[in-house]
């Protein structure tokens, strides 16, 4: 030791400089994402002459992707793990076969048929779940396998298209609480009040989160960052909120579902052990292990979990088209795929926030209605998403790369 670092270390003077903010690059990214969806949205107001913020059409992108939001949530926990699901478009459709089968031929009470679903699609997901964790086999082999076993189950199930389902399961996707608690001159009041919870919520658990990283020692995002942030999420919601409110529906069920998933996974995956441990499995396997993650078990439930979403989104998918259909759940599973990366979720793994995979699958559907109410060919569609997925994954990549050399 030099005398001069002697004397800076007997003095109590740090040798080495303050940590940054981690997570300053990753909050940018996050903030592109937003400003992308928000830019999208005014590109499609400005070409459809207005149409696309119409109260209703908000109501229909919501009901109209609320798969590629469920699914894109499990499929996010998929990919920051490390693996790839390629079976949820083939899972719905077999779980939306049994739906149509227990509602038309069995005449079983809605509310027992929605548990079932549930309960197949996680059983289908601890299948895969038994190949990856317990034999080994990698998850693009099991669930490419499965991709073809559970179409060709659901063409077994569906042979002809199963309809004349009881009201009650058809207003899972097509009802709203319009009413419920009155209006407030054109708006309704229950979407109101949910809005003005869900804009107090997030503000709550942002400042809970910041306390607790002063309280650790955890380098924050700087105030004014904090600050702008909250504001922009908060502007967002209540302005998608207003838009609700004025809709024929108010809020959708659909919607309530959608909401109460994202919560609920946006916290698992940030405070809960289970969430960290499939972080450090994708971040790097054998540290993971060698930290003592029970691995096998992680990537088991991790499937499971998949399954159950999948049932989840098949409920909502059969309710909505008001029919049980062996084609159902076409390219389901890039589109939630899709989602989880331009969100920002990382190739290689270990990257990826539930929020960002929300966002993502925003944009997805921006742009389908926004291509689909200016009647641009669906050949193009297929070109221009593309593009984009493409696009967002080397913006992701390149970034990356820069952030490497600069270190």
């Amino acid at each position: 030791m030099t005398q001069g670092t002697a004397a800076a270390a007997s003095a109590g003077t740090p040798t080495t400089p303050p940590r940054r903010f981690a997570g300053l690059a990753g909050g940018a990214r996050q903030y592109g994402i937003v400003a992308a969806l928000v830019l999208i949205v005014l590109f499609f107001q400005i070409m459809t002459d207005g149409r696309i913020l119409q109260p209703n059409n908000v109501t229909s992108l919501i009901q109209q992707n609320a798969y590629v939001l469920i699914l894109a949530v499990g499929m996010l926990m998929i990919i920051v793990a490390g693996h790839i699901d390629l079976s949820v478009g083939s899972v719905v459709a077999t779980v939306g076969g049994v739906i149509g089968i227990l509602l038309t031929d069995l005449n079983w009470n809605p509310w027992v048929v929605v548990v079932v679903a549930l309960l197949i699609g996680a059983l289908i997901g601890a299948w895969q779940g038994f190949w990856v964790a317990f034999i080994g086999v990698p998850a693009f082999i099991v669930t490419l396998a499965g991709m073809l076993i559970f179409r060709g189950v659901a063409l077994v199930l569906v042979a002809y298209t199963r309809a004349g389902f009881p009201g009650q399961f058809l207003d899972i996707a097509g009802a709203g609480v319009a009413g419920t608690v009155g209006f407030v001159g054109q708006l309704d009041a229950f979407t109101l009040i949910a809005g003005l919870i869900g804009i107090g919520g997030i503000v709550v658990m942002s400042l809970r989160n910041r306390r607790l990283q002063a309280r650790h020692g955890v380098a924050s995002e700087p105030t004014g960052l904090f600050i702008g942030r909250l504001l922009l999420i908060s502007v967002l919601l209540a302005v998608v909120t207003y838009w609700v409110a004025l809709s024929a529906l108010g809020l959708p069920y659909v919607l309530i579902i959608v909401g109460v998933v994202i919560v609920a996974y946006a916290w698992l995956m940030g405070n809960t052990v289970f969430g960290r441990h499939i972080y450090a499995i994708g971040g790097n396997l054998a540290a993971a292990k060698l930290s003592g993650v029970n691995t096998r078990r992680v990537n088991f439930w991790l499937f499971v979990n998949m399954g159950f979403l999948c049932g989840l989104a098949a409920i909502v998918v059969t309710s909505r088209a008001g029919a049980a259909l062996a084609a159902a759940g076409q390219n389901y599973e890039l589109d939630a795929i899709a989602a989880c990366f331009i969100g920002g979720a990382a190739v290689t793994g270990g990257i990826g926030r539930v929020f960002g995979a929300i966002v993502g699958a925003l944009i997805m559907g921006v742009l389908n209605m926004g291509l689909s109410i200016m009647g641009v060919d669906p050949s193009w569609q297929f070109i221009i998403k593309g593009l984009v997925l493409l696009l967002a994954v080397a913006f992701d990549l390149i970034n990356k790369l820069r952030s490497g050399q600069r270190a």
